[in-house]
């Protein structure tokens, strides 16, 4: 279970350093091999590989409406194998880079089976909307309604 926030930096490779309390973990669930994907909230997505092998086989389940090509689209044709070197860092490819404006500066968030990886202004700017989005709505889902944090 991944879980926390890490900032972190991108070397001038683009590579990303896995924190230590994540690589046992990540070791033991896929071998160093993870998939990097787009979102559409101009995120990254980090998923180790089995996980990611279930994701992508529901993704290639869905119908062929307008909607679901849309995501197909993004989430598999982003989709790409990395590996963690010897020195825990990953190689972001560019492309993945480009589309998620990581330059220097970057946040990992565990989200259980998988990771977030945000450019940090894009986090904080995010992050801060959410909030006052959730404020000005007093509107709690059903789905929400008996989750007691």
């Amino acid at each position: 279970m991944f879980r926390g926030i890490n900032d972190l930096n991108l070397d001038s490779k683009g590579r990303l350093s896995i924190p230590a309390r994540y690589r046992e973990s990540i070791q033991e669930k896929c071998n160093g091999s993870l998939v990097v994907t787009a979102d559409t909230d101009r995120c990254l997505l980090i998923f180790p590989l089995p996980e990611w092998e279930l994701i992508e086989q529901k993704l290639t389940d869905l119908s062929r409406d307008k909607q679901h090509r849309r995501l197909q689209r993004l989430l598999v044709g982003h989709a790409t194998e990395c590996e963690i070197d010897g020195q825990y860092r990953v190689l972001l490819p560019p492309p993945l880079r480009n589309f998620a404006q990581l330059d220097k500066h970057a946040v990992l968030i565990g989200q259980g089976k998988k990771f977030e990886l945000w450019d940090r202004d894009s986090w904080e700017k995010m992050r801060e909307s959410w909030i006052k989005e959730e404020k000005k709505s007093n509107e709690i889902t059903a789905s929400l309604e008996n989750l007691s944090i």
